[in-house]
């Protein structure tokens, strides 16, 4: 049963964010065939923030009426909708409409909404969703939110999204291609990219098919972590029972609330299943906001800041760097969980240290992506090996720390997950908006051409 709810806990975690992130992944083949081009993004962008009213409803509505949101039926519903969105998006997603005489692609804007919409509000049902069941689950459900990640990436990887060459092209006598490398009389490099080795329709609907395997996951898992409660509530108390000789019985009787208390966590300990979270830790007030400004900061690194630039970061290194950073960066995320689920480390003042530490390889990551299309190190194989580490020991170490503020905050109540889905959505907000003016509106980043850079040696 245990190994069980360990593999749908860990299907139901993939939900949580596969369909943005596969988006994401799949944006440098959807630029080409949408009228917005490379600015397709930054309108991305806004789509998620906008759907940031779903975890904001469900947060208000524990605050002013708790108990009076059914929690499964809005995870049915969300997931229902995912699934209906993507199925949709394969078909419409190339649908354009006229706007203002400008022409946009209102089909993929209207699907991506939603879909934005169903993972901004995982973030506030599903891990709330997970305190039903033991706290080692939670864990298991971190390493299927990295696996949202990992996988679409994979699979855009084997589609061979991104992949160029750098062709010779002959240069047209009415045309001037003064902002091209030109290389002799009437030729110039031009960056090709290759054909995918399946289409997006195909991407899409592979999407569709992890969304409803998240759906079966969540309708056994509601059923077996029922079953489950009630065999270990069953078991616990046969061995408590059991435990008690007719004297310590007759003892019990004359025993006060504090020491029968004692006397309970005592024997609970020792029982067949042994629960880690019995001497809950009580935080004072400064310590919750400390653990929720450490989840808003972590987030808006790791949701909002850093990803918005990662092309600025990689690119100039080579298309092999980039694809390394972001697939093993992928990877990163469910080996974070894996270490936290054998090394756990609940210690507030070593969760900071290691914020710092992952701050610190977010700091590098951002000086290479100021410094596109000619940052340090270029060119040499040092420079493509410290860009690829940093990205990756960045979002390992964060997740780490995410993965176990979601497990302290696991032992203390349900409102406290809640509160920490509101502030993953509010930190990855305040990253994104902070973002999207630099690289959309001032043009602070500027993207490196592999095929035409021309930087000092």
């Amino acid at each position: 049963m245990a190994l069980v709810l360990h593999l749908l806990a860990c299907i139901f975690g993939t939900g949580a964010w596969v369909a943005i992130n596969g988006l994401w992944v799949e944006l440098p083949l959807i630029v080409n065939d949408l009228p917005e081009g490379w600015y397709l993004p930054s309108y991305l962008t806004i789509l998620i923030q906008m759907a940031n009213i779903g975890p904001l409803f469900v947060t208000l509505m524990h605050k002013l009426k708790p108990g009076r949101l059914n929690e499964v039926a809005v995870i049915y519903s969300i997931i229902s909708l995912g699934i209906v969105a993507l199925f949709l998006l394969a078909f419409f997603w190339k649908q354009t409409t006229w706007i203002a005489g400008q022409l946009h692609s209102t089909g993929f804007m209207v699907l991506t909404f939603f879909l934005s919409l169903v993972d901004c509000t995982s973030s506030v049902t599903f891990l709330p969703f997970m305190m039903q069941l033991q706290p080692k689950y939670m864990t298991t459900y971190f390493i299927g939110e990295g696996l949202s990640g990992l996988i679409p990436g994979l699979l855009s990887l084997i589609q061979g999204v991104g992949m160029m060459n750098c062709v010779n092209v002959t240069q047209n006598e009415n045309t001037t291609q003064d902002w091209l490398n030109v290389t002799g009389s009437g030729h110039y490099i031009e960056t090709q990219y290759l054909q995918a080795n399946f289409s997006i329709q195909v991407f899409l609907f592979l999407l569709t098919i992890m969304m409803a395997f998240c759906l079966v996951a969540f309708f056994f898992l509601t059923r077996l972590s029922q079953k489950a409660s009630i065999n270990t509530d069953l078991l616990q108390s046969m061995d408590t029972l059991n435990s008690y000789s007719p004297t310590d019985v007759n003892q019990s009787c004359n025993m006060g609330p504090s020491e029968m208390s004692k006397n309970s966590e005592g024997t609970h300990s020792t029982g067949s299943f042994p629960d880690p979270e019995n001497n809950t830790v009580m935080y004072s007030y400064g310590h919750y906001a400390l653990i929720y400004l450490l989840t808003g900061w972590v987030n808006c690194l790791t949701n909002g800041v850093l990803p918005s630039i990662q092309t600025y970061s990689c690119m100039p290194y080579g298309n092999l760097a980039y694809h390394l950073a972001a697939a093993l960066g992928s990877m990163a995320n469910p080996l974070a969980c894996l270490i936290a689920m054998f090394l756990p480390c609940r210690s507030l003042v070593s969760l900071v240290l290691w914020s710092l530490i992952g701050t610190g390889f977010g700091a590098y990551n951002m000086m290479t992506a100021v410094m596109s299309p000619c940052p340090i190190l270029q060119g040499t194989n040092w420079g493509v090996a410290l860009i690829v580490i940093s990205w990756v020991l960045f979002i390992g170490t964060l997740s780490y720390v995410k993965v176990m503020i979601g497990v302290i905050l696991r032992s203390q109540s349900h409102s406290a997950l809640v509160w920490c889905g509101a502030m993953v959505q509010f930190g990855s907000m305040i990253g994104a908006l902070v973002m999207f003016p630099l690289v959309n509106v001032y043009g602070f980043f500027r993207t490196a051409d592999l095929c035409n850079m021309n930087c000092p040696s």
